[in-house]
This record gives C-alpha cells, sequence and structure tokens, in this order.
C-alpha cells in the first residue's frame, strides 16, 4: 500500500511540474535588472524597465545578458506588458507621441539599433522583431500610427503589419503581449490586449524559417526603442519568457493544460483511496 501511494504521489508530481513550464526569463516586475544588459538610454526606473524616456532623439535597448539556447529549430513563447506614457514632442495627424517598442531575438550582441523612425531595432541584422509602432512613416507603416507588425533582420518595414484598433498606444493603458514561434512549423504567432486573457486568434502570424534568418538557435532576447521629433516614455512591466513553444496564459485567466489536469487529478484520486485503504 506504502508503495502505491509513493506512485501516485509520483503522478502528481508529474503533473505538477509539467503545469510549470520551463520560463528561463520571469521578471514578475523590474525592481531588479540582473540578468540584463541595458544599453543607451534603457534604465530600471522603480519597478519598471524604461527602454527609452520620454525625450527627443532618444535610443535603448535591454537583452538578456546571454544568449538563450532556443531549442526545437529556435522555437520559444514569451508574455510581457508594456505601456507608454507622457507622449509629446510633433504629432503625425492621428496622435502624438513615438516611436514605439520592439520585442526583439537577435544573434549579434547586446546592442541598439537607429533611433527615431528605426524604434531601436534598425539595422540588427540576424534577428526577428515584434514592432509596436506609433508613429505613422507613410508607406512603410501602411500610412499607421498605431499597429503591431513582424520585422525580419532590422528593417522596420514589416513584413507583415496589423492596424491596433482597441486603443491607441500611446494612452497611458497596460498592454499584454503574447508571442509563439513554433520551430516545427515555422509559425510565428503575436496576440495582444488590454483585459490580460489570452486572445484565441493571433492579431498577426507568419510562416518563416526564423533559424534560417537568425543563423543559430543561441540568441540574446529583449527589447528595443527609440523617439525622435515625437517622444514617449517606454515601459516593460513585466516578462516570461519559455525556450520552447509552450503558449502562455494571461493573468488569473491561466489553466493547467487538460492533460496536466487529467493526470493531476488522477493522482490525487489515487492517493485519496490509498488513504481509505490505510485507514
Amino acid at each position: 500500500m506504502k508503495r502505491f501511494a509513493q506512485i501516485a504521489a509520483a503522478v502528481c508530481s508529474i503533473a505538477l511540474a509539467g503545469q510549470a513550464g520551463a520560463a528561463v526569463i520571469n521578471y514578475t516586475d523590474f525592481s531588479s535588472v540582473a540578468g540584463l544588459t541595458l544599453n543607451n538610454n534603457a534604465a530600471q526606473v522603480g519597478n519598471v524597465l524604461r527602454v527609452t524616456p520620454a525625450g527627443y532623439y532618444k535610443s535603448g535597448s535591454a537583452f538578456s545578458t546571454s544568449t538563450v539556447s532556443l531549442a526545437s529549430n529556435a522555437s520559444f513563447s514569451t508574455f510581457f506588458q508594456f505601456r507608454f506614457t507622457s507622449p509629446g514632442g510633433a504629432c503625425d495627424g492621428q496622435g502624438c507621441g513615438a516611436d514605439g517598442l520592439v520585442f526583439t531575438v537577435q544573434t549579434v550582441g547586446n546592442n541598439v539599433g537607429g533611433a527615431g523612425s528605426g524604434i531601436g531595432y534598425a539595422g540588427i541584422n540576424h534577428s526577428v522583431g515584434i514592432e509596436f509602432d506609433t508613429w505613422n512613416n507613410g508607406g512603410g507603416d501602411h500610412n499607421s500610427s498605431n499597429h503591431i507588425g513582424i520585422d525580419i533582420n532590422g528593417n522596420v518595414n514589416s513584413t507583415v503589419l496589423a492596424e491596433v484598433t482597441e486603443a491607441d498606444m500611446n494612452a497611458g493603458d497596460i498592454w499584454n503581449v503574447w508571442v509563439d514561434y513554433d520551430g516545427s512549423t515555422n509559425l510565428l504567432e503575436a496576440r495582444m490586449n488590454r483585459s490580460g486573457v489570452r486572445p484565441t486568434n493571433a492579431i498577426l502570424s507568419l510562416t518563416r524559417n526564423l533559424a534560417a534568418d537568425l543563423g543559430t538557435t543561441n540568441a540574446f532576447v529583449g527589447f528595443t526603442s527609440g523617439t525622435g521629433a515625437a517622444f514617449a516614455n517606454h515601459d516593460i512591466l513585466s516578462w516570461t519568457l519559455e525556450d520552447r513553444f509552450a503558449p502562455i496564459g494571461g493573468g488569473s485567466n491561466s489553466v493547467p493544460e487538460p492533460g496536466s489536469l487529467l493526470l493531476l487529478g488522477t493522482g490525487l484520486a489515487l492517493v485519496r483511496v490509498m488513504r481509505k485503504r490505510i485507514r
């Protein structure tokens, strides 16, 4: 009987371990920035990571100090929260504040690209970026000052782009973002909203071999930003990343996968049966 109880307990442990995942980066806030390299104007401000401050012609980046090994052909899943505040300077006819933020996976090193419309990403080769762009740079931005796009190899003319219609990203709201790349299918997807509940449908998707773009599966991961004649505070509030394809839930609405729940329930049932028998 003792042996059966041990087996049941082991089943519970396996289920919980599977539930826990394998987060290699996990910042619930940025009261500490240990493990990150901050470049140019990026700074820790209180418990947020301020990639660029609200000032003219700033650029900044924050990357993992060490490379992350992205298993299964560069697969990864990440969730982060950002907020843009104190927009100022020039306005583009659709709003004020610029230029936005780019979640970046890159292998050149811990660096920062061009400021202004470059959003701190322009010119970073062997990279993929998810841009959150708040300035209308004309045709390359589909004449939009509030959009999300997928950028490749330092080019800020996005390969695919979608208008963010939920709200103006410069309005000071907290935005939740999920980015997943499955190296087995080469599918890259991005989701975002203000509610914190992971959307069923992606706002952007692209089929592309990122391992070929990167040239390796060992990469620096982080964020870039830039300002020009317009500006805002571009802050990251929290960030989690897994070095595999393992889509992350959002906030209190996150639940274990059905397989984990079934395994966990089986283990708990076995424990209850064995306790009754022992009595």
